[in-house]
């Protein structure tokens, strides 16, 4: 493998400065994440500076006897810390005297939640503070940081008798733990490269020096070498070039000066205006560098259009964390998604026994949360990564009487953050801007009334009336309803009142909702209706959303709960569906200029997929489950754009795969257009598995060299994992 190859030759200094980063590394590393180990080598925080009386939560005891850690714990698969009882199980099984004791672990993907209670508020605050600490150090590190701690904490696994030494037999162990297989010869060959001593163990610089063999990145030899023009060194000359021509950057040398001051390790080099290769390779790996422009990474669009101007990302079923017929429902659905920047949630809302109304998936056996409880976790969890509005999507199949008790709770919990009458003076004609909303809470829902008609009597005493019913979570993709579906139904006045901007109407086709309908009488249509008249109506469909909204929700045959492919009903004006999309959102919506014309083409984009550095396995339990990985690159927009191309795939390396095939697309409209990088394990006899993801509007690449960060099927970040590209999206001869 190349990256095992000879290091190339540098200076004293530069050797010495290259030495030095790799024993800080280890060191730092382990002290910045808070590497804790107990003598058993488990992560656990040290006894004596947390204390020993926390205690985790049975469902069946309060509370339990059990040991915290009973195995070990990554840091890395924590999602977040949580004082108080702010999870089902700490609400159900703790009284609410010991808020102030208990905190909740929460791990990434689809995990469970560990729930603690210690023996006094200060010991939970000590825990809860020096978890936030750890995660955020976590969180701050750069790609090369995140990478060294990776690979650190791969060799300390291997260790077993954690003699701080490595044998040849926890060599091989390590290799397949970072996702590598080779053969014994060629692993016994690169252990007696690196045993200068002939003790039959590796340890202190024998391991730098593996560490460094292993970590080589020939491709980056490659690049520095083509712009190194000074003495074997990038001057500021030679570094402005590179920022030039190959990242299309509007850079200066004052530019290039800053780059070598914040990256370059080696002070002589420093002191003589010069990058090393090793300094040039920081600088590649930093936030900066990635294939995200930086300026796009907060909200950077006009935020002052009509709300329906813009994508708003949705939720469907979301209190389930699992599939969509018996598993679990949970409030942590809802936190889930809003801490994904989700925008708009739905409410299953059923009566409940006692006299509370209930959450779940009706007509199946999923289990059932309190309506309450979703409502207070939204309240929240809803502005924590971002103060634009949120949607609450009332599906309502309650009684009378448990529909007032929703409304209560909608209008308790939410206070002022609720939205119940249209903002200003006077009867408006469009929707207030996502600015003008931030930090409310705007409900979806059937409403009595026309928006007119309430604004202009507020004071209407009719305590209940009859609606159309439509029940989009009973129905099926074959068009079957369940047995128990009615036409219409009875609601409360107390609940239709707290509908304004987000009237439920059933769609009766685009000329009747251009006749009848005002601006916020929105409907929902399925996954197959909507791609139908995406296809066959895009221009009826596009113009019905230019003043109102339209959400879109999953097939009710994907219980595994999938998502589809939200940009041809995004292209046709759609503004509220079910994708998650990582990167900046909201994105403000554009008219598409085309319906089945042809455009002239516009731009080229061309991709070249260089390598993967430490992609993970994807069967943890068996240590020779080596992935096969490829990548495919996918551009999604106008039907003119849409395209898929794919590399070979590399046997039995998950570590440091290198590809280097290019690829060239025709983009029409790249206003539309979202840029989709995929990782894949290649399986022979069946569908190949996701290993990560990325996605992009197009819009918002950074040419050149970049890396990609890749995410998981939850859309939780893989750390130290990556692609390394090189793109660049070009006007069109």
């Amino acid at each position: 493998m190349s990256c095992w190859e000879s290091r190339a030759k540098t200076s004293p200094s530069g050797e010495k400065a290259r030495q030095e980063r790799a024993r800080r590394a280890a060191r730092e590393n382990g002290k910045l994440l808070g590497e804790w180990r107990s003598p058993d080598r488990r992560a656990e925080p040290s006894r004596p500076l947390l204390g020993g009386g926390v205690k985790k939560l049975k469902e069946s005891a309060i509370p339990p006897q059990a040991p915290i850690f009973p195995h070990a714990v990554s840091v890395d698969d924590i999602d977040s810390v949580r004082n108080g009882r702010q999870s089902e199980g700490l609400n159900k099984h703790t009284d609410p005297g010991d808020e102030e004791r208990c905190f909740s672990i929460v791990f990434k993907g689809r995990k469970k939640v560990l729930d603690l209670m210690a023996s006094d508020r200060d010991e939970a605050d000590q825990w809860v503070k020096s978890f936030e600490k750890v995660l955020n150090n976590l969180r701050n590190l750069s790609r090369q940081q995140k990478s060294e701690h990776w690979i650190i904490d791969c060799m300390r696994r291997a260790d077993k008798n954690a003699d701080n030494k490595m044998n040849l037999k926890e060599l091989k162990r390590f290799l397949r733990h970072v996702n590598i297989e080779v053969d014994d010869a060629y692993a016994e060959e690169l252990f007696r490269k690196c045993d200068r001593s002939e003790s039959g163990y590796l340890e202190d610089s024998e391991i730098e020096t593996f560490y460094e063999l292993l970590t080589h990145r020939e491709e980056i030899d490659v690049i520095y070498g083509n712009y190194a023009r000074t003495e074997g060194q990038m001057s500021v000359r030679d570094l402005l070039d590179f920022l030039l021509n190959e990242q299309r950057e509007s850079a200066t040398a004052s530019d290039a000066l800053g780059l070598m001051e914040k990256y370059e390790m080696d002070k002589t080099a420093k002191q003589n205006k010069r990058m090393s290769k090793d300094g040039f390779q920081m600088y590649l790996q930093h936030e900066d560098c990635s294939i995200l422009n930086p300026a796009h990474k907060s909200v950077y669009q006009d935020m002052t259009q009509p709300l329906n101007h813009y994508y708003i990302s949705s939720s469907h079923n979301t209190y389930l964390t699992h599939d969509q017929l018996k598993g679990p429902s949970s409030t942590e659905g809802y936190i889930r998604a809003l801490m994904k920047n989700c925008r708009c949630v739905e409410l299953d809302s059923w009566d409940g026994p006692n006299g509370e109304p209930v959450i779940y998936h009706g007509y199946t056996l999923t289990s059932k949360i309190l309506f309450r409880d979703a409502i207070r976790a939204i309240k929240d969890y809803a502005f924590r990564t971002s103060d634009y509005p949120v949607i609450l999507s009332l599906e309502n199949h309650c009684s009378l009487e448990q529909q007032k008790l929703m409304a209560h709770y909608i209008i308790s919990i939410l206070g002022d953050a609720l939205v119940t009458e249209p903002l200003g003076d006077f009867l408006p004609a469009a929707f207030p801007s996502p600015e003008e909303l931030k930090g409310k809470f705007l409900i979806k829902g059937k409403c009595l009334n026309k928006l007119s008609a309430a604004f202009n009597d507020r004071n209407n005493t009719i305590s209940e009336g009859t609606v159309s019913e439509e029940d989009e979570a009973a129905e099926q993709e074959d068009g079957q309803k369940s047995p128990q579906k009615k036409s219409k139904i009875r609601l409360a006045r107390e609940l239709s009142d707290v509908v304004v901007y987000c009237k439920s109407v059933h769609f009766n086709g685009f000329e009747h909702a251009r006749d009848k309908l005002d601006f916020n009488e929105m409907s929902s249509f399925k996954e197959s209706k909507a791609f139908n008249l995406a296809e066959s109506a895009s221009g009826a469909f596009t113009r019905h959303n230019v003043d109102k909204l339209s959400r879109t929700y999953p097939a009710g045959s994907r219980t595994d709960s999938s998502n589809y492919n939200p940009v041809p009903m995004w292209n046709a004006g759609c503004q509220i569906g079910d994708a998650h999309q990582p990167g900046p959102l909201p994105r403000q919506r554009q008219e598409p200029p085309c319906h089945g014309r042809v455009v002239k083409l516009a731009f080229r984009l061309t991709s070249q997929v260089i390598s993967a550095q430490q992609l993970p396995k994807l069967n943890v339990d068996k240590q020779k489950s080596i992935v096969d990985p490829l990548v495919r690159v996918e551009v999604y927009g106008v039907r003119a754009d849409n395209a898929s191309k794919e590399t070979h795939r590399i046997d039995n390396n998950g570590f440091n795969p290198t590809w280097n095939e290019h690829f060239e697309f025709d983009v029409h409209v790249p206003e539309l257009a979202i840029l989709r990088l995929v990782v894949e394990d290649y399986d022979a006899t069946s569908a190949n598995d996701l290993i990560g993801q990325y996605c992009l509007p197009l819009t918002c690449v950074q040419n050149g060299y970049r890396h990609v960060p890749l995410l998981n099927k939850n859309g939780d970040l893989i750390s130290a994992a990556g692609l390394f590209v090189h793109v660049m999206l070009l006007d069109a001869e």
